[in-house]
């Protein structure tokens, strides 16, 4: 079922008035998908809203909140629970899903239908993610590191603290889920420096992944419009190469 935006719009409205309970927004959702939960065949749900302004983000209006279409979690559910044998894993993705209280029922309701969670956040709310580990709300969690922590601003966040990145950094590093940290490779938010403050910062992670950009379908078109912002294949194993002697394992996606 889908949910029409005057039934959103009103909702909005009772919402101010405390009149009603916010739910969580789910802006989007990938039913079947291979490569989002390694090793699992999973289901993807898309959360609406982000706190950063990445400019290449692909997913420019969960960013925005709005999305085109909004999932009613009943529709959800009721997928989850008729593609039990079939569906290995569910992922939560965004926009940032650790935005919203309400993750953590989705979580516990997601465990309860037989299914491991896999998390993907951008590491800017450590308490959040520390919670979510400590009452085993996530099976597996992939963190996204923009660039070196002390050089967010502006480009990711007008004003964003690095002790927030790091200290998720931290905690994801000392629990016992099974993780990996992904850098994006953007001309000037990545070089070879930055690659390796990062993985100084991530020294002994078991996955660090470097991910070329893609072009289409971003949230600041603009900001690809004069400079070439990619990277070759070729300069993002250099990029490995250097990683690769802080961390367990590196790869190239």
């Amino acid at each position: 079922m889908l949910l029409t935006k005057d039934f959103l719009r009103v909702c909005q409205v009772l919402i101010r008035k405390n009149l009603l309970v916010p739910v969580m927004i789910i802006g989007g959702w990938q039913k079947n998908s291979f490569i989002d939960y390694p090793g699992k065949i999973s289901c993807v749900l898309f959360t609406s809203g982000c706190n950063f302004e990445c400019p290449y983000c692909h997913n420019p209006d969960l960013v925005k909140s709005k999305p085109k279409n909004v999932l009613d979690l009943k529709c959800v559910y009721d997928f989850l629970e008729a593609r039990k044998g079939l569906l290995d894993g569910v992922v939560i993705s965004g926009g940032e899903p650790t935005l919203h209280e309400e993750l953590f029922l989705l979580c516990k309701r997601i465990h309860q239908m037989g299914y491991p969670v896999k998390l993907d956040t951008n590491g800017s709310r450590p308490n959040v993610i520390k919670k979510l580990i400590d009452e085993d709300m996530i099976d597996y969690i992939a963190m996204d590191i923009k660039t070196d922590p002390y050089e967010y601003s502006p480009l990711i966040q007008k004003e964003c603290n690095p002790d927030h990145i790091l200290s998720s950094i931290k905690i994801i590093m000392e629990s016992s889920l099974t993780y990996e940290f992904r850098t994006t490779c953007v001309k000037p938010l990545v070089n070879t420096d930055i690659i390796e403050k990062i993985s100084i910062c991530i020294k002994g992670a078991t996955l660090y992944v470097l991910q070329q950009f893609q072009k289409n379908h971003v949230l600041n078109p603009e900001f690809f419009s004069e400079k070439e912002r990619q990277y070759s294949h070729d300069e993002l194993l250099n990029f490995k190469s250097k990683a690769q002697l802080w961390v367990k394992k590196c790869i190239v996606r």
